[in-house]
């Protein structure tokens, strides 16, 4: 194990990430523009790509990697370096790209806290943590699909809030089972 979740903190933190997430959406309708602005904004990019470095080096300088443990300095070496070249030469869709590798980063937690669970309700977290698989796949290999996504959600402000009522309700009921169930 690589993290060492109970099944009741990956349930609390996803659930407060998700409440978290909706709340300024269902408060203040007007951040439509902020989420417009994302895919392309440079401080963002800088900020999860730097999220993201720190936590894939990490990784890789404390996972067992077996047969594969030769690997670990040049890799620890690259990160780095691949880290400053992505901000030099990536300006396209950086933050997207940064915001799919945490998705990617942050379903493995999820995955292991629930694994050889029995409860149904473990499904909450694991079918939440598909979804930032998937997400996190589409939105590092074809980043324009999150901004066509904001765009689609911003259209009205009906559709915005809806989205954002949905985050919270999902992540209320997971923070539920979290502190009953688990």
């Amino acid at each position: 194990m690589i993290y060492h979740l109970s099944l009741q903190t990956a349930g609390i933190i996803a659930g407060a990430f998700l409440i978290l997430i909706s709340l300024p959406g269902l408060v203040k309708s007007d951040l439509t523009s902020v989420a417009q602005r994302f895919p392309r904004s440079h401080i963002a990019a800088v900020v999860l790509l730097s999220i993201a470095l720190v936590w894939t080096f990490w990784l890789v300088a404390t996972i067992e990697m077996g047969e594969f443990s030769a690997f670990r300095r040049p890799l620890l070496i690259a990160l780095p370096i691949g880290y400053f070249l992505a901000l030099r030469f990536v300006d396209e869709f950086l933050a997207v790209r940064a915001l799919g590798i945490l998705c990617l980063l942050a379903a493995e937690p999820l995955l292991d806290a629930a694994f050889l669970r029995y409860e149904t309700s473990r499904l909450l977290v694991t079918v939440f943590a598909y979804l930032l698989i998937i997400a996190g796949l589409f939105w590092v290999a074809i980043p324009y699909v999150l901004r066509d996504q904001i765009s689609w959600s911003t259209r009205s402000v009906l559709r915005w809030r809806f989205l954002h009522v949905i985050a919270f309700i999902y992540g209320g009921v997971i923070l539920t089972f979290a502190f009953t169930r688990y």
